[in-house]
């Protein structure tokens, strides 16, 4: 698999309610059809997309590169199905900030709506959350998480991290059924040429035998690991294992007396793999790459690896880009899809037919347009 995710500059501030508002009930609208066309999985499966999540950020309007499309999106998305939840087989939990930690709870109170074991749900909402922030060493924390899931289930993450050094945030997008091992390339399965420097990936499949080891050394008496770090911070040959400046966990911030309770704790818990030793009370990336470390000094392994990270506005954007959101325009927009979103619940109507003829117009105009330039250059 590769990483699903997107990078965005970190912007502030938020959504004029106006806007909001049209955001919310267009989001309803596309929901309701795509769901009445394909089901609520198919729901999941963009929105774990960051592609099509991104081209649904600018169709709905806001800023095409900010971070804060995240924000709006998934809130738009959660307002828009607020009671519809049963009919659309599709529920919504957790937001930003205080909000995300409220994602337990909100699932917990659908458990007598849906079939599947609420208490899994939050356990799969909690440790998605844990591999992006602490697995990923890539300098974002974890301050925006959205869980999505259907009656039996199946299951979406949408969550972001923010790096203040960089004043950039990065988006995370997990799907329920391509995850074949939540402890290896959990991630959505999106192709992205994205390239970024080198990182600490505890979730990707070359990082395996890292994974068992720093499981292994977990287990240690915490007096060995504490003394084998601090060989690690004193040997200069050992300069080529610690991070890159850019990332926040390197050597240097890794204090081993400060990681002795820690240490002390998954001693006497004695974690039996490395999925056990992420759920941990107290183990955060620092903990994390201090076992790697050592992994790596005495037993070789790399957990080192490249870090992996079309739609013109519909509406215009907020920011005025590429023109100021026309509120006709996006008027017209919902009410054209709630019409056929209503005709829809009593069969395949006229305006979803041509909304699909359209559809296919444009991307075989674009794949002409494509031709076209192609045949231009190898003239």
């Amino acid at each position: 698999m590769k990483r699903g995710t997107a990078v965005l500059p970190l912007h502030g501030g938020k959504a004029p309610k106006w806007l909001m508002d049209r955001m919310t009930r267009l989001a309803r609208e596309i929901i309701i059809i795509i769901v009445s066309d394909f089901g609520s999985k198919e729901v999941l499966r963009k929105l774990s997309d960051p592609f099509w999540f991104q081209s649904f950020g600018c169709l709905l309007g806001f800023d095409w590169h900010s971070s804060g499309v995240t924000t709006t999106v998934t809130a738009a998305v959660k307002r828009g199905i607020s009671g519809l939840e049963k009919d659309l087989d599709l529920f919504a939990a957790g937001g930003k900030g205080a909000r995300s930690r409220k994602t337990p709870d909100e699932i917990l109170n659908r458990g007598d709506d849906i079939s599947a074991n609420p208490d899994d749900l939050v356990y799969l909402s909690r440790f998605s959350a844990k591999v992006d922030n602490n697995a990923v060493m890539d300098g974002y924390q974890i301050y925006l998480h959205n869980f999505l899931f259907t009656k039996d289930g199946s299951w979406a993450v949408i969550q972001q991290g923010m790096n203040e050094n960089k004043r950039t945030a990065r988006r995370y997008h997990w799907l329920g059924e391509a995850v074949d091992d939540m402890v290896s390339n959990p991630q959505a399965d999106i192709c992205c040429d994205k390239k970024g420097d080198i990182i600490t990936n505890l979730s990707d499949s070359r990082a395996s035998k890292a994974r068992e080891l720093a499981a292994k050394i977990a287990n240690e008496r915490p007096e060995t690991i504490v003394k084998e770090l601090e060989k690690i911070k004193q040997s200069p040959k050992n300069v080529d294992f610690t991070l890159p400046r850019r990332h926040e966990v390197t050597a240097d911030d890794i204090n081993p007396k400060r990681l002795y309770k820690i240490f002390l704790y998954t001693y006497e818990k004695r974690p039996k793999d490395f999925e056990a030793l992420l759920t941990s009370k107290g183990v955060g990336p620092k903990t994390l790459r201090a076992l790697t470390l050592i992994a790596e000094v005495i037993y070789g392994t790399n957990a080192s690896f490249t870090d992996p990270a079309r739609f013109s506005f519909a509406h215009g954007g907020k920011d005025g880009h590429p023109y100021p959101v026309d509120r006709e325009n996006y008027d017209n927009s919902i009410d054209t899809l709630r019409k056929a979103a209503q005709a829809a619940k009593v069969g395949r109507t006229e305006k979803v037919d041509a909304l699909k003829r359209l559809d296919r117009f444009y991307r075989n105009f674009s794949n002409d347009i494509l031709s076209e330039k192609d045949k231009t250059k190898r003239r």
